[in-house]
């Protein structure tokens, strides 16, 4: 293989990755059961974890399937009117339904019907859409990526509510930061989304990664554990190591190669997580940082903070996907390197 098969590119599927079976396999089976017991689901994780590649991956399955029609929105526009659009736009499952029973042209979709009433509400339209498509024995997947509150999303899922109380055969993936997820299900009138499945995108498995560098770089175990241990299974370092080390006579790990890692995974990665966390969030990485491994007892002595007081942002920190917190009274940081990029911020601010 000549060209370079990692990528650092966002929003694109690379050419090499490594799938989330268990995640992917869950989500098609739910989607595609006889009995429909889910019909929300939410990807989350920090940035660069995977969220758009496993949704994508889905999102292709579903298009092989002729039962299946499949619409990405946008989150920043009206995401009803351009969901009526799109499926009219493929309407070669509901061929002559649009040209004789539904007219669309108060939205300015399509034309004029004679003899049928334009209908006049939006909801309304995807309403008489969906039950044709339950007629034909059809199912729409709607997928939205990058979510966060807007206006936009607040009407949609509203009427996704509403769908799916009729019982109509619509079902809708988000991916999204944890924040961003999170601020949606605070809505008043959208608490139902708490109880959508989430799936968080937990690191790689280590011996998946060693065997895809083992594999495409050729390198021996050893090497390719060293390189997987350095990733910490975190897709974007996956494929930023992956690149950097194609790129060198060997594919030999060197302090080149780090030097260009750590550039890539500040400047595409976490300069953005770091301005997006709040200034306190910031102020307790500082100790964090010190070590890749901490006890909670040592950073509270550290910071001379109290238990009661750093809890909430033990638990944020958490969620955001910054640190591990799964043993009892240790805490890690779960992104390769991050303690030294929050290091060189320190001294930068000095």
């Amino acid at each position: 293989m000549e060209k370079n098969p990692f990528s650092i590119s966002f929003g694109k599927k690379p050419y090499q990755y490594i799938e989330r079976d268990l995640v992917i396999d869950e989500i098609i089976d739910e989607i595609s059961s006889d009995i429909i017991q889910n019909q929300c689901f939410m990807l989350t994780g920090v940035r660069g974890s995977g969220k758009t590649v496993t949704m994508t991956t889905i999102e292709n399955r579903f298009r092989e399937d002729d039962d299946f029609i499949v619409v990405g929105l946008n989150p920043e526009r009206d995401m009803l009117k351009s969901l009526v659009a799109k499926l009219y736009d493929s309407k070669s499952s509901l061929k002559g339904f649009f040209d004789s029973e539904i007219n669309l042209s108060a939205f300015g979709i399509g034309v004029s019907i004679k003899n049928v009433s334009p209908i006049a509400d939006i909801e309304s339209a995807l309403e008489v859409i969906l039950k044709e498509l339950k007629k034909k024995g059809k199912r729409l997947l709607v997928t939205v990526d990058e979510v966060y509150n807007t206006s936009c999303i607040r009407e949609f899922a509203s009427t996704f509510q509403l769908l799916i109380r009729q019982e109509l055969p619509i079902f809708l993936i988000m991916a999204g930061l944890y924040e961003n997820i999170h601020n949606i299900e605070d809505e008043k009138n959208l608490t139902f989304l708490y109880r959508a499945p989430k799936y968080f995108m937990e690191p790689l498995e280590y011996n998946e990664v060693k065997q895809s560098y083992m594999e495409i770089l050729g390198v021996t175990e050893k090497d390719a554990g060293d390189m997987a241990k350095l990733t910490k299974g975190y897709p974007f370092a996956y494929q930023a190591l992956g690149k950097y080390l194609w790129d060198v006579p060997k594919h030999k790990l060197s302090d080149a190669v780090i030097q260009k890692f750590d550039k890539a995974l500040a400047t595409y990665v976490y300069n953005k997580i770091w301005d997006e966390m709040s200034e306190k969030d910031r102020w307790y990485m500082r100790f964090i940082s010190k070590k890749e491994t901490m006890k909670t007892s040592e950073l509270l002595e550290l910071s001379g903070q109290k238990k009661s007081q750093f809890s909430q942002y033990r638990v944020r920190l958490s969620d955001k996907g910054i640190i591990d917190i799964g043993k009892r009274g240790i805490i890690s940081i779960k992104l390769p390197r991050f303690a030294e990029f929050v290091q060189n911020k320190i001294e930068l601010e000095i």
